[in-house]
């Protein structure tokens, strides 16, 4: 694989590879003796591309492409701060009409709130436990150096399979400074674009709402004085948009990755006065909220640590919206090219974050933790020849591990056996389906950390259960109270706790 460089984008390519017989007495002795062939050839049709295609017409619906395409979106560090989850105040109108085309599922987590071991695990099909990432590197060779990735059963299948920026792990912002491609997997695509940014240096007012904490990772945000187009997603979104020009005849499967709303929070100046930092609200706490949660984790990344001031976490807020606003306009510029260019029927969409974030609550911030914010993602999956659910909500839990198994089954290939997940097709067909039997997620995180989340709990263990954490989501829904001391859920933690260990022997651990 040869690597070309340029200002903005530096491309990686290398070349892998019926109607019913009438047979009343009215009916002449040779059309009798005809039907059964005629059945027969009707029935054959019905087997082939276009009798699919004429049967789906017949029932109102789309017609099923052979080969439909598939568009994967990520963004990075992206809690549920969207129009389409009902957030209040961050306006996301282009991922708000994506989910009007699709299922919006509700209850979607990460199998690690981390971006590397998120990605590998979400690309692999297998839990973390399996893939052996536990970081933020790409190592799942070392221990599966055969493994077909998700876009490789598309290279199998003669698709065209591309990245552009982010999928799998690359460090923000140095990866983007330098134009280079982190900790990719390079046999997962047949061509592969980074994208080359300023990001803090981007001209505009800058300033740093925790000036106490030395890190890469410190909420810079920067009002830059440059439009979209200049920014590293607005040069993401306009190489996917050339890549969907060139390739628009044959299938392929193109993963777009958006660095935004990760730090810096960089995005042009019109969307920050959009969001005045006196119009936001910053999440409630309890003053002693972290006494109660696991030792390894109570002071990791909290309010105290990162010297965040009180009168700071408003801006934060403020900014990490102008970030998201800025990264749904480029989501906009890639469905629009979707329908300029007669795909958006045959393109099956998916948008999600490789996990969420704290923005204060619980008076944590960023990721690893293992709480609703940052276990749980936003998912949106539009499928065009599905539409009676479009704009629903699925509501069941579901894990991204599912992702792998969903696109194969949709595009009718035929899926590597070492996959951990289940396809979500039920739920795109019917949000209420039975058929779906899942009933929890799991996480792992650092620091020993693993935690199922059931439709009315949340168990959380830290170093193999040294300490152990439980909330009843059904009257505590901002997990702000740990009962797994308390008598009278004595059984519930009993049980949560061996369903825990049976998911994490299934999942590789």
């Amino acid at each position: 694989m040869t690597i070309t460089s340029g200002i903005g984008f530096q491309p990686v390519n290398s070349s892998i590879g019926f109607q019913p017989v009438n047979s009343g007495s009215g009916s002449p002795p040779h059309l009798l003796l005809l039907a059964p062939a005629i059945l027969l050839a009707a029935l054959a049709f019905s087997f082939t591309p276009a009798g699919r295609a004429a049967a789906a017409e017949l029932a109102s619906e789309p017609p099923v492409p052979e080969r439909p395409n598939v568009l994967l979106i990520l963004s990075d560090d992206l809690n549920t701060s969207l129009g389409c989850y009902g957030h209040p105040r961050c306006r996301t109108p282009h991922l708000d009409r994506l989910a009007a085309r699709g299922v919006r599922f509700e209850r979607m987590y990460c199998q690690f709130p981390i971006c590397g071991a998120s990605r590998s695990s979400l690309m692999t099909g297998l839990y973390p436990y399996s893939t052996g990432d536990l970081s933020n590197t790409t190592t799942f060779r070392q221990r599966h150096p055969q493994l077909v990735t998700l876009s490789q059963l598309f290279m199998q299948n003669d698709y065209h399979a591309a990245r552009v920026s982010k999928i799998y792990h690359m460090g923000i912002p140095r990866d983007i400074l330098a134009g280079t491609a982190g900790a990719d997997d390079p046999a997962s695509w047949q061509a592969a674009y980074n994208i080359q940014g300023d990001e803090q240096n981007t001209a505009g007012r800058s300033v740093d709402h925790s000036p106490g904490w030395n890190s890469s990772q410190t909420f810079l945000r920067v009002e830059a004085a440059e439009d979209d187009l200049a920014m590293a997603d607005g040069k993401a979104a306009t190489k996917a948009i050339e890549l969907l020009k060139q390739h628009r005849d044959r299938p392929f499967f193109l993963a777009v990755g958006f660095v935004r709303p990760h730090v810096p929070l960089v995005a042009p100046k019109a969307y920050f006065d959009s969001y005045p930092d006196d119009a936001m609200v910053p999440a409630d706490v309890l003053a002693d909220d972290l006494d109660d949660v696991g030792r390894p984790t109570r002071n990791y990344k909290t309010t105290g640590k990162l010297k965040i001031r009180s009168q700071d976490i408003p801006a934060i807020h403020a900014a990490y919206y102008s970030a998201v606003s800025h990264m749904d306009a480029q989501v906009g510029r890639l469905l629009d090219a979707l329908a300029q260019l007669d795909l958006q029927d045959n393109t099956i969409v998916v948008f999600s974050s490789d996990h969420g974030y704290h923005l204060g609550e619980h008076h944590k911030w960023q990721k690893q933790h293992l709480f609703e914010q940052t276990t749980r993602v936003p998912f949106i999956l539009s499928v065009p020849w599905l539409p009676k659910t479009h704009g629903r909500a699925a509501e069941r839990i579901c894990e991204l591990v599912d992702l792998y198994p969903t696109l194969a089954d949709l595009c009718r290939l035929p899926p590597p056996g070492h996959l951990q997940g289940q396809s979500l097709r039920p739920l795109l067909e019917d949000v209420d389906t039975p058929q779906w039997t899942k009933r929890t997620a799991l996480t792992v995180s650092t620091r020993g950390g693993v935690s199922l989340r059931t439709p009315d709990w949340r168990y959380t263990q830290w170093n193999d259960g040294e300490d152990e954490e439980l909330y009843d989501l059904r009257n505590d829904p901002d997990e702000f109270h740990n009962v797994a001391d308390q008598p009278k859920y004595q059984a519930v933690r009993k049980r949560l706790a061996e369903q825990l260990q049976a998911k994490k022997q299934a999942a590789g651990a």
